[in-house]
């Protein structure tokens, strides 16, 4: 698949604010400083279009990418950031559920999580939330490039066990260095616009 152009379109807090033109919708959910605004700039083939930040908790709104004209990657505010108030994390909470539940654009949720990690008590709500509104999810496991080799089954295993992931979720082992998973990534979403045709 070729990214031809690419545009950050709405910046948007509740369903109103919502892109009106029916195009299939990508959501990208994972917790803050997992590694979205990488993932988002290896996918799109842009280098610092969604700003890296050192500081986590800055995405504060959904923002619906337009890609070819054809579909929108939504960036939603990363979760489980301690500096960001109670008050802030339960608006942030309410803003994606809405969104979850009233979407009906939306195909498909990457879950991204850092593969570097034991998946955090978060990471296992927030599959547990999805899988009770019945959204596809596909994990992507990022920073996978840091992880060396012979620690990688201890990883997928901890990944697996702390989910509780079923045999139809699939993962996606990704680096925004190497841009190892772009192409899976590219075809899940290829997949459903061929359907859609």
């Amino acid at each position: 698949m070729n990214i031809d152009t690419s545009n950050l379109e709405v910046l948007a807090t509740r369903t109103s604010q919502y892109p009106v033109d029916d195009l299939p919708e990508f959501l990208l959910l994972g917790r803050s400083n997992v590694g979205k605004s990488s993932f988002i700039n290896t996918i799109l083939n842009r280098k610092n279009y969604a700003k890296v930040s050192s500081k986590p908790g800055k995405t504060q709104t959904l923002n619906f990418y337009l890609v070819n004209e054809d579909f929108y990657l939504v960036d939603a505010p990363g979760y489980g950031y301690a500096a960001v108030n109670k008050q802030q994390q339960k608006k942030f909470g309410l803003m994606i559920e809405e969104y979850l539940r009233n979407r009906e654009h939306l195909e498909r949720v990457f879950l991204l999580i850092d593969y570097r990690h034991k998946p955090s008590e978060d990471d296992r709500l927030m599959y547990e939330f999805l899988k009770y509104y019945q959204v596809p999810i596909t994990i992507i496991a990022t920073k996978f490039d840091k992880v060396k080799k012979n620690n990688r089954e201890k990883q997928n295993k901890l990944i697996k066990e702390q989910l509780k992931l079923d045999n139809l979720d699939e993962v996606i082992f990704f680096s925004a260095i190497n841009k190892r998973g772009k192409e899976d990534v590219y075809e899940i979403i290829k997949n459903y616009l061929a359907e859609r045709e």
